[in-house]
């Protein structure tokens, strides 16, 4: 314990001032602003359509317990993740992370889950040395592995190894099994690789990687894997655990001159206030004593989230309908690539979750329908992720112990140790 009674006390007095003076209550008219004059379009700075409606916009409601036990739509569901050991440098300049994908089905298929696709990304400044392998099966052609080599650069080599080695697993995964999926797939996290796809809007070296061929080669993987499930009429979507994109604040704080003054930081912040619901006292105290009500009188017994919106802003504009897709040539008509999604909000752990579709699928209103329905019931019954995300999650994480493990097992391999920095000398491996 490093606090004593007195500085807890004073921390106290801090928060009470910050509660003094950061007055949120008139956030939620902000909000319902917002919603109803500023999203049906919404503009962007140069008069570019960043989001719109794919139906008509309305915010909606739903019994949390009449959803979870009512009949699903799809009779099976397959989940898809990866995971990494993290980004790691060695003594002799090697840079590496590794990354394993795994799919999941609900309900379960043993011989699916043991597979896996397993990608070591490497850095290394030596010119002289190649770090290449293609393809190679192990487990008797249930796994495969294979190393690739990043562009040399200056900066980032630690973030460029870990999104290649990640994104290049999943995709490639998916694209290996996707005949397995029969009614839809479901992957932990975006549609699309948006960490790749950002990195064309920042900095020089950033820009410059982004025209390289890996790169490309894997945002190629998600253009085909769409391509492969509107071709077979299979739907799948992104389930985005942790939404944190700034589409939708940054426009609308690109206009301030509308009077808006957007007080959040991201998207998720201005979604979750205008989603939450609470109950009132007379007066105006928030009661949390009646059933289905949570702490500050937050109403529990539903879930509530908006309709579709086709997605242009940020990251999504390189797959809009008039980006060019990193240089990617598309099959299908490019409007049917666009980024659609919903948002819907868990109150009982006060969590916002962000649903992403093509537009090849929220176009159709039985499919995008049958998509609410399939993961309101799951966010519903499990009060969190859909059940095939997360035992995609659990299959492709790859535990501390067993990250610290194979660190260990590339230092004797390469004969060279990691570079140890203070917080692993003080915090170690962590969850």
């Amino acid at each position: 314990m490093t606090l004593d009674p007195v500085h807890v006390d004073s921390i106290a007095d801090l928060a009470a001032y910050l509660a003094r003076q950061v007055d949120d209550a008139d956030h939620v008219d902000v909000a319902a602003r917002i919603w109803e004059g500023f999203l049906d379009p919404l503009y962007g700075p140069d008069g570019r359509v960043v989001l719109e409606p794919v139906d008509e916009k309305r915010l909606r409601a739903v019994d949390a317990e009449d959803v979870a036990l009512a009949p699903t739509p799809f009779e099976t569901v397959h989940g898809l993740d990866s995971g990494t050991i993290n980004p790691t440098t060695f003594k002799n300049g090697l840079v590496v992370d590794l990354a394993q994908a795994a799919m999941a089905a609900v309900p379960s298929d043993l011989d699916l889950h043991r597979r896996r696709s397993i990608v070591a990304a490497t850095h290394l400044n030596d010119e002289t040395v190649q770090l290449e392998e293609p393809w190679r099966k192990v487990d008797d052609g249930y796994c495969r592995w294979r190393v690739i080599s990043v562009p040399r650069v200056n900066r980032y080599a630690e973030r460029i190894v870990h999104a290649l080695a990640l994104y290049l697993a999943e995709s490639s995964h998916a694209l290996e099994h996707a005949d397995a999926v029969s009614d839809l797939l479901v992957l932990d996290g975006p549609l699309y690789p948006v960490e790749l796809l950002s990195w064309r809007d920042r900095d020089a070296d950033l820009r410059a990687i982004a025209e390289e061929l890996k790169p490309r080669s894997i945002v190629e993987n998600y253009v085909r894997l769409v391509e492969s499930f509107v071709e077979r009429d299979v739907p799948l979507c992104g389930f985005v655990k942790n939404p944190a994109s700034k589409r939708i604040v940054g426009a609308l704080r690109d206009r301030e001159a509308d009077g808006i003054d957007v007080p959040w930081t991201d998207d998720a912040a201005f979604f979750t206030r205008l989603l939450e619901r609470r109950e009132t006292e007379s007066g105006g105290r928030p009661s949390a004593t009646d059933r289905g009500h949570g702490p500050e009188g937050r109403r529990t017994g539903e879930l509530t989230f908006t309709n579709w919106f086709v997605s242009r802003g940020g990251a999504d504009a390189t797959v809009a309908a008039d980006g060019d897709a990193y240089g990617v040539e598309r099959r299908l008509d490019p409007e049917l690539y666009e980024t659609c999604f919903f948002v819907v909000y868990e109150p009982q752990t006060d969590v916002l979750y962000r649903i992403e579709t093509p537009y090849a699928f929220a176009r159709d209103e039985e499919t995008r329908e049958a998509i609410e329905r399939q993961l309101l019931g799951d966010v519903a019954t499990r009060r969190g992720p859909p059940e095939a995300v997360a035992k995609a999650d659990t299959l492709a994480r790859i535990s501390a112990r067993e990250k610290s493990s194979l660190r260990g097992k590339f230092a004797e391999t390469l004969e060279s140790d990691e570079v140890t920095r203070y917080d692993d000398v003080r915090w170690g491996d962590v969850e």
